[in-house]
């Protein structure tokens, strides 16, 4: 979900919460995920 957030707009600034340690790296890591237009696309319809 972080990673089709932050393809969505340049301009997306995320701080996601969490308390665990754990999360934060998930979270950390959902940033340096490249999504395919395939994969935007079906999001995209998920969302709407």
């Amino acid at each position: 979900a972080l990673a089709w957030l932050l393809q969505r707009s340049p301009n997306v600034l995320l701080i996601p919460g969490t308390s665990s340690t754990q999360h934060l790296h998930d979270n950390i890591a959902g940033a340096g995920i490249e999504l395919s237009e395939d994969d935007l696309r079906d999001l995209d319809s998920v969302a709407s």
